[in-house]
């Protein structure tokens, strides 16, 4: 039965109640050839099946002084749980992106793969290519769960094997039943779809986040999830999870109704009670989640209004039984470490620095044409960390010489010659391609940083990490708010300045200064930093630092968060 109020819901449910399945048309604008985009009612639903329709905002004027319409292209984004993809599959990735987008490959904060500039004539050619690796791109976008996330090292030990192997068990359970993914990009055999078992007709009222983190360390950013798995580990068992709701970063500039948040704690699951926890979260928010307002749609604002112990009340009724009191924990970091790491097996990881996880050759560096040499020599796996780097996983010992001298070769980095900084910074797209982007981020980063570290060593602070999250718009893809820096797009070469999120992930931050420019924020900057410099107490984070001196106020709860 279907939940869908035509009186009263947003046009992206009629689209969804009305798509067959998430059918549409998509296979009528596929063949379209008047134009490069796809009917209106498919923009939406093309995001289901990890696709989404772009533009080249560079050339949107002087397409229009011509009289064409805008540039259409697609982004194309993979779903690959906990990251790991084998050498193989990179390869066959790495081809696609030669043949069919702009050359390079992305890596997202959700330990996806991202192709961008992929043209409509090319997308069925891509997704069977990307399909022929084993790997898919449904449920990527979308109304659903997305990739979930963990640690992409799983030979760390027996309990990251074990975390990882769940992401894959949540990812696998909570997918939509529709066969329409293998009908329209894979030629399939047409199966009549009868119904959705969670997620309804309708799915859910917007997308839905997951992640597994393992402590003490959160690089999966646990909190910032619609849904966080915390892995409670006793003498070296895995006995289940604290269960973490309500995480995300979205918001929109100068509307107080939109807040980022941070996920509660509501209780603790044995781990045969993790798949049904999973589930019922989705229904939940299926049922209850906000269908007349989009932008208030996310599971954040589903468990404000009802209040966090009312859905704890209705999530139990849903399961049929009562979570267990959450356990104790602890996170210390949430970034990643780089360089080399040998394992119990003897097999060697090398985690590589990756610019906000493009994957191009520059004058700098090869690394799009390195990666590719070395997947043809490796048999292992590569890897996507949570934060956009790359791990080449499991070099067997007598791999590891020739693949130091490719990495040498190509000049791709491995952490040791960046700053601490610039290791742990993070950035969206933005322009050229991202229709929400109201100001760089991506392709400025690298240049903020190189004036931020010049302030870092005017302080003598040049080996203090300090996490700074750019984005384009406040709608949160680089988890900006949870950044102890956090520089959020208002307009061209305008920022607002967030200060005083937590290093280890576990705080926001707050708006300290509102649409400045670049030597406007570093005006901002550099007293804070002369006075952390200063008066810093011994291993105390910035982030830590500026709520302790009253700069900034710390910000637990996401309805505190506006001024």
């Amino acid at each position: 039965m279907s939940n869908y109020d035509p009186k009263t819901h947003t046009d992206v449910e009629r689209i969804k109640v009305e798509s067959n399945y998430l059918r549409g048309t998509i296979t009528e604008s596929l063949h379209d050839p008047v134009t490069g985009a796809v009917a209106d009612d498919d923009f939406m639903l093309i995001k289901f099946h990890g696709i989404y329709q772009q533009d080249d905002r560079d050339l949107r004027s002087e397409r229009r002084k011509q009289k064409l319409e805008p540039l259409y292209s697609f982004m194309i984004r993979a779903r690959v749980p906990g990251g790991i993809a084998t050498a193989k599959q990179y390869k066959i990735l790495a081809d696609l992106a030669k043949q069919y987008s702009n050359g390079s490959l992305r890596l997202t904060t959700r330990q996806a793969f991202q192709w961008h500039g992929v043209f409509k004539r090319n997308l069925k050619s891509t997704i069977a290519g990307i399909n022929e690796s084993l790997l898919d791109t449904i449920a990527a976008c979308g109304d659903v769960n997305r990739n979930v996330m963990a640690n992409p090292l799983p030979e760390s030990s027996q309990i990251h094997t074990e975390v990882y192997q769940w992401a894959k068990k949540i990812s696998d359970h909570l997918l939509p039943n529709t066969k329409a993914f293998h009908e329209i990009w894979l030629d399939g055999k047409k199966v009549e779809t009868t119904a959705e078992p969670v997620y309804g007709d309708t799915y859910l009222p917007r997308k839905f986040k997951t992640a597994i983190a393992l402590p003490p360390y959160n690089d999966v950013d646990v909190f910032a999830n619609d849904l966080g798995f915390i892995a409670i580990v006793e003498d070296n068992q895995l006995l289940g999870f604290n269960i973490a709701v309500g995480g995300g970063m979205g918001s929109s500039h100068n509307d107080n109704e939109t807040y980022p948040r941070i996920a509660d704690v509501i209780g603790f699951c044995s781990l045969d009670k993790v798949l049904a926890v999973s589930e019922q979260v989705i229904k939940v928010q299926r049922d209850f989640g906000n269908r007349r307002v989009r932008k208030l749609a996310r599971l954040k604002y589903t468990i404000d209004r009802l209040g966090i112990d009312a859905f704890k009340n209705k999530l139990e009724e849903y399961l049929g039984f009562k979570l267990q009191s959450a356990r104790k924990f602890e996170f210390e970091h949430n970034g990643d470490r780089y360089g080399w790491l040998q394992t119990e097996d003897g097999n060697w990881h090398v985690t590589l620095y990756i610019h906000s996880g493009r994957i191009i050759d520059s004058e700098a560096s090869s690394l799009f044409t390195g990666l590719v040499e070395i997947a043809d020599y490796h048999d292992g796996e590569f890897r996507i960390s949570p934060n956009q780097n790359l791990i080449i996983s499991n070099i067997s010992p007598d791999k590891k010489e020739h693949i130091e001298q490719l990495l040498i070769q190509h000049n791709i980095s491995i952490g040791a010659d960046e700053s601490p900084s610039r290791l742990n910074a993070l950035a969206c797209v933005a322009f050229p391609t991202c229709s929400l982007a109201m100001a760089e981020a991506e392709r400025y980063l690298p240049d903020f940083l190189t004036q931020f570290e010049s302030l870092l060593a005017k302080h003598n602070l040049n080996e203090q990490a300090i996490n700074i999250r750019m984005t384009g718009c406040p709608n949160g893809c680089a988890r900006p708010f949870l950044g102890e820096i956090g520089l959020i797009g208002k307009a061209l070469g305008k920022y607002n300045l967030y200060l005083g999120a937590s290093h280890k992930g576990v705080r926001l931050n707050k708006l300290y200064r509102e649409n400045i420019n670049e030597s406007q924020i570093l005006k901002e900057l550099d007293p804070l930093l002369a006075d952390y410099a200063s008066s810093r107490e011994d291993n105390e984070y910035f982030g830590d630092f500026v709520i302790r001196k009253g700069h900034i106020q710390a910000v637990v709860n996401g309805l505190d968060f506006h001024p």
